[in-house]
């Protein structure tokens, strides 16, 4: 009787203690998917039809091509973020083969803090400024919402793409 009890206490703890975690599948920090570097590779306009949006589009596929990335993030482990942006120091001269738009050599430079939840990007900035930015993240590719970017040129309604490297 007392060996029927011990081998049913021995497995009910061999039970107990057996996971089944290896049927769920991993649940994804989304705050380590957004670490590292990430570059402006693509804008996709809302409206195929509008020509501001499209302006920004057609430099920011020309520079890409040419290997010349105008805004870049940088997330870190520490919650802190580093972005860049050439932006500001575009020339953009319509020729009559189409547009010359050469690569910027200067650059802004901003630091912040971040959080991320999965869906919703919110940096602060050194001056306190709080942005939301709805961002999606399926690899090395990161979506983010162009209007709550906030960018000049790259603001209208559509997405900003973003390539990891």
């Amino acid at each position: 009787m007392k060996r029927n009890v011990f081998i049913l206490i021995l497995t009910t703890i061999l039970f107990i203690s057996c996971s089944t975690d290896e049927n769920e599948p991993a649940k994804v920090d989304p705050t380590s998917a957004i670490l590292g570097s990430w570059r402006a590779t693509e804008f996709k306009a809302a409206d195929p039809n509008s020509s501001s949006v499209n302006l920004g589009a057609e430099i920011l596929d020309k520079l890409t091509a040419e290997q010349c990335y105008i805004i870049t993030f940088t997330f870190n482990s520490d919650m802190t973020l580093t972005g860049e942006s050439g932006v500001n120091y575009l020339q953009i001269n319509a020729t009559a083969t189409g547009l010359d738009v050469p690569c910027p050599t200067q650059r802004d430079t901003q630091s912040s803090t971040y959080t991320y939840d999965g869906t919703t990007l919110t940096t602060v900035d050194t001056d306190g400024v709080t942005v939301m930015v709805k961002v999606s993240i399926d690899g090395n590719t990161m979506t983010a919402d162009a209007g709550d970017l906030d960018i000049p040129n790259f603001d209208g309604a559509g997405e900003i793409i973003f390539e990891k490297f």
